[in-house]
C-alpha cells in the first residue's frame, strides 16, 4: 500500500509503498477514505512521542472495513466507519465503564502503530472502537470527528459542563480551537476566540465567536477580564504551549475552569503553568483526552441535526505527497480550519 513514511524524528518524509498490515484478532482492517492533517501528528514528527521507526503517522480518520479479525461481532467488511484517536483494550474496568480515552492499555493509530497517512489502517479492540457513519455523514467530516471536533466537544460538554451564558475564551483558533467555537455556540455560550491568525479569526466569527483577539503579543487575559467584565467562566487552550496555556489560565474570573486540550511539552524538564493563580482563586484545571466511542451518539445524533456542522471546518482536501511536504511545517503553517488527506491522491 501507499504511505506517507518518516524514517528519523524531525526529518524528511516521504510517500512509498509498504507492506500492507495484517488484520489483528479482535481487530479490522479499515481502507481510508479521508484522514486529517493534526497538530498532533507534528508532535510525532518532532518527537514529542515516543515512537518506533519507521512511522506512518495519521491518527484521526473515516473509511471502510476492508478485513474482519477472529472475534469480532458488531462490524462485517463494508462498513463505514470512524474511530476516536485512543483505542481502549477493551477488557478493562475504564472500557467497560465507557472510559475508553484513560484505558491504561490503550493504543493510538499513528502513535503506539503505524496510522492513517496510508491507504490501510489497523483498529485493535474493533467491538469497542469503532463508530458507524451515518449515511448523511460525509467521509471527510467522520475524519474530523476522531480527534480535534470529538476532542472538542467533549471538552466543552464533558469536561468544562459549559452552561447557557457563560463565556468562554478558546486560545487557538486551528481545527480543534475552531471546533470548539461552534460547539460552545450551539450550547449558547458567548465565546472569545484568540488566535495569531487573522484569517482563523474571520472563520471563528463566521462560526459564532462573539469576540476575537489578535495575539499579537499584547496581554490577552486583560483584554479578556476587560470583556467580559471579571473574567471568562471557561476557557480552553487549543494549541499546548507556556504562553497559551498560562493566557487561557489567566483569562478566567475566580472559580473559573480551564481545559488543556493543546498537548503541552515540557519547559525545563516540566511544564510551567501559573499555579499560584490556581490555587489563590481556586480554579479548576481539567485535562481533555479525545473522546470514547460510547459517548459519540449525542454528538453524532447534533451532526444529523444539523446542530452542529463538522464539514464547515474543513478547508482543503490534499494527497500523500502534498500532506508530506507540510507536515514538517504544520506548526508555523497558518491554515484556518482543517486539512484533510485523501490517500488515494
Amino acid at each position: 500500500m501507499r504511505a506517507l513514511v518518516m524514517d528519523r524524528i524531525a526529518g524528511p518524509v516521504e510517500v512509498r509503498n509498504v507492506d500492507e498490515p495484517k488484520v489483528p484478532d479482535g481487530g479490522v482492517v479499515i481502507t481510508v477514505v479521508a484522514t486529517g492533517l493534526c497538530r498532533s501528528d507534528w508532535h510525532a514528527w518532532a518527537g514529542h512521542d515516543d515512537i518506533a521507526l519507521p512511522h506512518v503517522p495519521g491518527h484521526e480518520f473515516a473509511g471502510i472495513v476492508a478485513e474482519v479479525g477472529r472475534g469480532v461481532t458488531k462490524w462485517s467488511v463494508g462498513d463505514r466507519v470512524t474511530a476516536p484517536f485512543v483505542e481502549g483494550c477493551g477488557a478493562c474496568e475504564w472500557c467497560a465503564s465507557g472510559n475508553a480515552q484513560v484505558c491504561p492499555e490503550q493504543q493510538q493509530p499513528g502513535f503506539t502503530h503505524w496510522g492513517s497517512f496510508a491507504e490501510l489502517v489497523v483498529i485493535h479492540a474493533a467491538d469497542t472502537n469503532l463508530v458507524a457513519i451515518p449515511e448523511g455523514v460525509s467521509f471527510e467530516a467522520a475524519a474530523s470527528l476522531g480527534c480535534r471536533f470529538a476532542t472538542a466537544y467533549r471538552a466543552i460538554t464533558g469536561r468544562a459542563r459549559l452552561r447557557a451564558g457563560e463565556w468562554v475564551t478558546i486560545v487557538g483558533a486551528g481545527g480543534v480551537g475552531l471546533s470548539a467555537v461552534m460547539i460552545a455556540k450551539a450550547l449558547d455560550g458567548k465565546v472569545i476566540a484568540v488566535d495569531r491568525n487573522a484569517a482563523a479569526l474571520e472563520v471563528a466569527s463566521s462560526l459564532g465567536a462573539d469576540h476575537v483577539l489578535v495575539a499579537d503579543g499584547s496581554d490577552i487575559p486583560a483584554r479578556v477580564h476587560e470583556l467580559t467584565g471579571g473574567g471568562s467562566h471557561v476557557a480552553v487552550d487549543a494549541v499546548g504551549s507556556e504562553e497559551t496555556s498560562a493566557d487561557s489560565i489567566l483569562s478566567l474570573r475566580r472559580r473559573g475552569r480551564h481545559v488543556q486540550i493543546g498537548l503541552l511539552p515540557p519547559v525545563e524538564g516540566r511544564p510551567r503553568v501559573p499555579m499560584d493563580r490556581v490555587i489563590a482563586w481556586e480554579l479548576d484545571v481539567l485535562g481533555s483526552h479525545g473522546m470514547a466511542a460510547a459517548d459519540y451518539p449525542g454528538m453524532l445524533g447534533l451532526i444529523e441535526s444539523g446542530d452542529l456542522a463538522p464539514q464547515k471546518l474543513i478547508e482543503r482536501v490534499i494527497g500523500l505527497h502534498e500532506a508530506a511536504r507540510l507536515l514538517p511545517q504544520f506548526d508555523t503553517a497558518g491554515v484556518a480550519g482543517m486539512t484533510i488527506i485523501d490517500p488515494s491522491r
